[in-house]
């Protein structure tokens, strides 16, 4: 009995072809998304130097404090970049004991309702924060950080003079670390969830405790999801604008004392707090400060991913 053409198993039937016309469709879209992100970072870097421009080629003394760019930005990237650091060392073995708590050990029933509360404080507006930071957080923390300063005095990082009235850069820390916390549970949570259950079996068949299964299995799965989530918190602890701005007392120091009342400024704030009011060369060198924590942030995310693709390869061998 013969066969027409249409009904040949070598030629395709017209659900194959729709099938192919769909894929070709999602390709050309998610191509088209990932050159529109390309497109939009090319673009916001253009237009931060193009109007950085000015400020960069203007001589010293025109530029705010009279001391040149570099002098004006030095210690706007220090303080961002102390704080930043201040909160991703607080917010990873917190991130990390949350998502083990919540994936491993906490009961089914509280899991769920754990991970949601942990999920809703990125929900909580910065300026929320910021308000709980100077009215709850550092009047709290001014006998902390005045026992830090006679015990610890001898350490550059608690030196004092204590503050008193704890609007210091450990308390702005300690509020972005509570910021970022549920960036960075939200990605090692779903990921450690997902460690291969051959992998923990195996590892509690051999006799290894909870621990000893979570420190050879669980922990090494994610390991690359636990770099990228806190790169990301990263990013958001240097951008931060009103809590910093609320809290922080500013006095335009480069110190590393956290618990004083002279504290450097960060990037983000000083643009909020100054942008307003300024005006010709003034705002030109504020958006070349924004350039240099383009800069930092992006710089900050190439380091992670590299990192993480030396992970994987690393663990693929």
């Amino acid at each position: 009995m013969s066969t027409s053409r249409a009904d040949h198993p070598l030629v395709p039937r017209g659900g194959a072809r729709q099938r192919r016309c769909g894929d070709r469709i999602f390709a050309g879209a998610a191509k088209g998304a990932g050159l529109t992100i390309l497109v939009v970072l090319v673009g916001v870097a253009i237009f931060l130097l193009i109007e950085a421009w000015p400020a960069i080629t203007a001589p010293a003394e025109e530029i705010p404090g009279g001391e040149g760019l570099l002098a004006f930005i030095a210690p706007l990237a220090f303080g961002s970049v102390l704080g930043a650091a201040l909160a991703i060392l607080i917010a990873i073995p917190l991130a990390l004991a949350v998502s083990l708590f919540i994936t491993h050990y906490a009961p089914r029933r509280l899991s769920q309702p754990l991970g949601y509360a942990v999920d809703l404080l990125a929900a909580i507006p910065s300026i929320i924060y910021g308000l709980w930071g100077i009215a709850v957080l550092g009047p709290a923390a001014v006998g902390v950080q005045r026992w830090l300063a006679e015990n610890l005095g001898f350490i550059p990082l608690f030196e004092g003079p204590a503050s008193t009235t704890g609007r210091t850069m450990l308390v702005v820390g300690l509020v972005l670390a509570v910021m970022i916390l549920p960036i960075i549970t939200a990605v090692t949570r779903e990921v450690f969830s997902q460690t291969p259950r051959a992998q923990t079996e195996a590892a509690q068949a051999l006799g290894a405790t909870r621990w000893e299964m979570i420190r050879t299995t669980v922990l090494p799965f994610g390991r690359s999801a636990l770099i990228g989530g806190s790169m990301l918190g990263l990013g958001r602890a240097l951008g931060e604008t009103m809590a910093v701005t609320i809290i922080l007392s500013v006095s335009g120091a480069v110190t590393f004392n956290l618990i004083s009342s002279g504290n450097p400024s960060t990037i983000a704030a000083n643009i909020a707090l100054d942008f307003p009011e300024s005006s010709g060369l003034d705002v030109n060198a504020l958006i070349a400060s924004g350039l240099a924590l383009f800069a930092i942030t992006l710089l900050v995310n190439m380091a992670a991913r590299a990192l993480i693709n030396r992970i994987e390869r690393a663990a693929s061998a």
